[in-house]
C-alpha cells in the first residue's frame, strides 16, 4: 500500500526551527500496530493520522511510543496540510480526537488552536521528579503534567534532567514542563517526558492548556505570547478563554513524498 505524507515544521515560519510533524491521510484506519512503527520509522516527535469525514476530520496523534491524548503540534501541522494541500477552501477545521472536538482557525497564515483549558492545581512533586532536577522549582502545580514554577527565564534555561532518575516515573500521557516569566515574552517554558524516545519536545501546544490559565491569573492579562526554549524553539500567541485556550502558530513544509507498506 502506497500513502502520502508531509513532514512539517509547526510554531515556526523557518525550516529547522519549532516541532517537526509528520501528517499521514488515511481512508480507514490501520491497525494501532502499523501505526506506531509508521510513527517510529518517521522518528519525530508526533506523527499525526487523520481521514476526511462530511462534517470534518478525524485525527489520532502518535509518539514513537504511543497514542497520545491531544498534541498541539500536530494539530497545527494537519490543519496546515488541509489548508494548503488539499485544496480545503473554508477556514475553519474540525477535528474529532480523544479530548474532544477541537477547532482551528486560519487567519492569513496563522492557525489558531481552539483547545481545552487543563487549569492546574497546586501539588506536591514526586521524589523522581525532584531528584532528577538540577534546579528546584519555587511552585508546584498538577494537572494532565507537572507544572514547575521558576524565578526566571535563566533558571529555565538551565535545567538539566538526570534520566536515571527521570525515567522511573510514568506518567501516562503527561510530562513535566517548567516555566517562568518570560525576559523577552509574557512567558516560556520547556517540557520533558519520562520514558519517552525524544525528551525534551521542542514546542508543546498541549502543555499550553495548562500554561494559558495559569499565566492569564498571574499576569492579569488573557492574550499572551509564548516562547519554548528548546534548541529548536518556537513562538505561540495565547488566549485565555472560560473554558477553553487559544494557541496560535504558523508552520512551513519541510518535506512531501511516498511511503509503502
Amino acid at each position: 500500500m502506497k500513502f502520502k505524507y508531509y513532514q512539517v515544521d509547526s510554531f515556526t515560519n523557518k525550516i529547522f526551527e519549532g516541532n517537526p510533524a509528520c501528517v499521514v491521510q488515511l481512508n480507514e484506519w490501520l491497525e494501532d500496530e502499523i501505526l506506531l512503527k509508521i510513527a517510529q520509522e518517521n522518528s519525530v516527535a508526533e506523527t499525526a493520522f487523520f481521514i476526511a469525514e462530511v462534517n470534518g476530520f478525524k485525527l489520532r496523534w502518535f509518539t514513537p511510543d504511543i497514542e497520545i491524548d491531544l498534541c498541539g503540534h500536530a494539530t497545527l501541522a494537519t490543519a496546515f496540510v488541509i489548508k494548503n494541500y488539499l485544496n480545503y477552501s473554508s477556514d475553519t477545521i474540525f477535528f474529532e480526537t480523544m479530548s474532544g472536538k477541537l477547532i482551528v482557525e486560519v487567519i492569513e497564515d496563522f492557525y489558531f488552536l481552539d483547545f481545552p483549558s487543563r487549569k492546574a492545581v497546586s501539588s506536591s512533586l514526586p521524589l523522581e521528579i525532584e531528584k532528577s532536577l538540577n534546579i528546584q522549582p519555587k511552585e508546584i502545580y498538577k494537572s494532565r503534567d507537572y507544572l514547575l514554577i521558576y524565578e526566571n527565564q535563566a533558571e529555565v534555561e538551565q535545567i538539566e534532567i538526570n534520566r536515571n532518575f527521570f525515567d522511573k516515573i510514568n506518567l501516562g500521557f503527561g510530562g513535566v514542563v517548567v516555566s517562568s516569566k518570560g525576559d523577552h515574552v509574557d512567558f516560556v517554558s520547556r517540557y520533558f517526558t519520562p520514558q519517552a524516545t525524544i525528551l525534551e519536545d521542542p514546542v508543546t501546544g498541549s502543555s499550553h492548556c495548562s500554561l494559558i490559565p495559569y499565566w492569564a491569573t498571574f499576569l492579569m492579562k488573557d492574550k499572551m505570547i509564548s516562547s519554548q526554549l528548546s534548541k529548536r524553539g518556537g513562538y505561540l500567541k495565547c488566549q485565555n478563554l472560560p473554558e477553553r485556550v487559544r494557541i496560535g502558530g504558523q508552520a512551513v513544509l519541510y518535506s512531501s513524498g511516498n511511503f509503502f507498506i
